[in-house]
């Protein structure tokens, strides 16, 4: 029982509590991006950041409470640790079934290589499979062993392939699309 206590990853709505992690998260302590998309820039200031955070935590306040959700906070053990997110607009590819894609961020260096990332992945893949999403999308690169894993271990198959795409730290790797049917 202890150790499954020390082990728990839960799904939420963003709190008040959680604005100051995104400004640091997305201000400083950015490591994280060497994982998700990281030939992409961010350029921000900490205003910025906090303006925007506020702005999106008032819109999740003002929801209904049977709205399906675009995005959760990771908490694990007591702590935001990251959040998992849906999107429709696939990247080098067409959707016109407009199946969802699922990303998640552990920000939290820490809460990294616990099955953190996995369990919250298959809770949010159950939260929307339940809301009549039967097939689910996540892309990745090639680089990016830890998405990689967690995929197959949840069962998604590679769909698409574009050799070389992404360039990070001066190497060039393939953008990978898998697919997860239920």
């Amino acid at each position: 029982m202890e150790s499954e206590r020390r082990n728990t990853v839960i799904l939420r709505d963003i709190t008040g509590s959680d604005i100051e992690d995104y400004v640091r998260w997305f201000s400083r302590d950015m490591d994280w991006k060497d994982w998700d998309a990281p030939w992409e820039e961010i350029e921000t200031t900490e205003e910025e950041e906090r303006r925007s955070w506020t702005e999106y935590y008032e819109a999740v306040r003002a929801l209904p409470d049977d709205a399906v959700r675009r995005k959760f906070e990771i908490e694990w053990n007591g702590r935001h640790v990251g959040w998992v997110s849906r999107y429709f607009d696939l990247d080098y590819m067409d959707n016109p079934e407009q199946i969802p894609a699922v990303g998640i961020d552990i920000a939290e260096p820490e809460a990294r290589g616990h099955g953190v990332g996995t369990e919250a992945l298959r809770q949010f893949i159950g939260y929307l499979n339940a809301r009549g999403f039967r097939r689910v999308y996540t892309q990745t690169w090639s680089g990016n062993g830890r998405m990689l894993r967690t995929a197959e271990k949840l069962g998604f198959v590679e769909v698409c392939r574009k050799k070389d795409l992404r360039l990070v730290r001066g190497e060039r790797f393939d953008a990978v699309t898998l697919l997860l049917e239920r």
